[in-house]
Parts: C-alpha cells; structure tokens; sequence
C-alpha cells in the first residue's frame, strides 16, 4: 500500500516568512552573499503581475522541494519456519489384520493408517514431507517433497508386502535419520508406525538408539494393536531418545487422535516482517523553481533592473 506525504512538511511555514519579508522588508541595499536580491524582490513600482507570478512560483516550487515530496510504499512480508517430516510406515504382512475400524470391519490396518496419514498431509501445508515403507526391508517410496498431491497418490499406491512379510523396524528408521541429516531444515521430524517387533534389522537396537540421540531430529513412535504384539519399552526408548513420545492405537478413532496431536504439537512458526520503501521526488519541484527563477531573472534583466 502506498501513500504520498511531505517528508518535512513544517517548511511550508517558510511561505508565509517569504511574504512577509516581500512585502515589509525591502532590500535597501546590494547584499555580500546575494548580489542580485533586488532581481527577485524588486522595487514595488517596477512589479508586473507576470512577474510576481513567476517569483512566487520559483518560491512555492523551492519550498515544495525542500519539504521533499515522497511516496511510502509498506510491504509487510511473511515467512513461515516449516519443517521436514519423514513418515515411516509399517507395511508387513501384520498390517493385514482388520477390526481396527468400527465404522468398517472388514478394513485392513494398513488401509485405516493410509487414509490417517492422508489427512494429516492435508494439513501440513508448508511441510517437505517424504516416505519410507518397510518390512522385511526399508525403501523409500517418496523423498521428501511439497506436492502433497504426489504424495497422496505414492501413499495410496503402497501394499501390504511390496517390502516382504517381516519388520525391519531399525533399518526403516535409520534411512529416516539419514535423509533428515541432509536437509538443511532446522525442524526435522519422523513419525515410526508399527503394529510389531523388530526381527528382520541389519541395525541393532543400541546403534539405532545411539544414532536417535546424535540426531537432531525428533521422533514420534506409535504403536498399533496391543501390547502383547509390540516391544512396548523399545518403542517408548527411542521416542524419548528422540525427544518426541511414544503412542498406543487400537483403534481409527485412536490413530486419528495422535496424528492430530502431533500435527498441534508440531505447528509452523510464523514470522512478520514490515517494512518501507521511499520514492523522493524533490527534483520535480526543484527544476520548476529554477526555471521560474531564470525567467524572472531574464525578464527583469530586459528591464534594466539587473546590471
């Protein structure tokens, strides 16, 4: 939005000193500094209105000049701190279990956490988000990425067993870090998602958590079905080793409830910026006043006033 003002605008009180002087204060002698004063003030006898016009137009433009005219134009500008998250998904052959959907029994798990997750991509506008699924082995199905529409369409894609039957927790989330540690983001996020143990890893459990804790990436871990199929202590370990938390889900309902937490938790920060640009445009009035002044001059001159 832009706006025009006067950036000294308290010098158009010198107007009204001119006049004053102009009509009180006569030159009576030539002056030192400013030989040619009685060209511009002039003996009242010799005044012309032509002439006052074209003094008073070389005053009000030198005074408009001095008062430097400006345009303002404010610009506010937003920047959003946003973050990359890596959602690592659990897609061994466990995940074909259903009953995890009250509203649809007959869902598999991995189909009820597809449709979670695609709503939490909706919401995370201004997030690189990328994709990891593993079982038997890890792979990455999507890189971290802001076409949320791509993602979606790779989430939808994905199958129970394209990575094998068995779960190989600790590599998937190792290729995780690994990502994440090359981004230049200074918001890193993962979010592990299993329904089982680990029993497939070239990483052991205690070089994953050592490589958690060097990281400097948080991490949630969330569990699905019961206790009795999970490492419950394991899982818990190393979301506090990543400084995140760890979850249960039995259920949709459930599962839809820790992605929304941790979409609430994990919110973008938002930073303001205002500033002003100024456009002077003293040079106008100023190359008006001196050709008023050199055609006053010039017509006083043919007078005979000046010498």
């Amino acid at each position: 939005m832009s706006h025009f003002s006067f950036e000294f605008p308290y010098l158009f009180l010198l107007i009204p000193i001119f006049w004053f002087c102009f009509k009180y204060c006569p030159a009576k002698s030539t002056s030192i500094y400013l030989p040619y004063i009685n060209v511009l003030i002039g003996k009242k006898s010799l005044k012309s209105r032509k002439l006052d016009i074209l003094k008073w137009g070389a005053v009000i433009f030198f005074v408009i000049a001095l008062a430097s005219p400006v345009v303002i134009t404010n610009y506010n500008r937003t920047k959003q701190n946003s973050r990359d998250i890596m959602l690592v998904i659990d897609s061994s052959k466990s995940m074909l279990e259903r009953g995890i959907d009250i509203n649809n029994p007959k869902k598999s798990k991995f189909d009820a956490v597809k449709e979670v997750v695609s709503d939490f991509i909706d919401k995370r506008k201004n997030d690189r988000i990328g994709l990891i699924n593993f079982a038997s082995s890890a792979f990455i199905a999507s890189p971290l990425t802001l076409d949320k529409n791509y993602l979606k369409d790779i989430l939808k894609k994905q199958k129970v067993g394209i990575a094998g039957k068995r779960t190989a927790i600790y590599d998937a989330l190792l290729q995780a870090i690994y990502i994440l540690n090359n981004s230049k983001t200074k918001s890193k996020i993962a979010i592990l998602l299993t329904d089982g143990i680990d029993n497939m890893s070239e990483t052991s459990y205690k070089d994953i958590i050592n490589f958690v804790k060097k990281a400097k990436i948080k991490l949630y871990t969330i569990g699905v079905g019961g206790y009795k199929d999970l490492d419950v202590d394991k899982l818990q370990a190393l979301a506090e080793a990543g400084g995140g938390k760890f979850y249960m889900a039995n259920s949709k309902k459930t599962l839809q409830s820790i992605y929304s937490e941790i979409d609430k938790s994990e919110t973008s920060e938002i930073f303001a910026k205002s500033y002003k640009k100024y456009e002077y445009f003293y040079y106008y009035p100023l190359m008006l006043a001196i050709i008023f002044l050199l055609i006053f001059v010039y017509y006083k001159s043919i007078k005979g006033v000046a010498k």
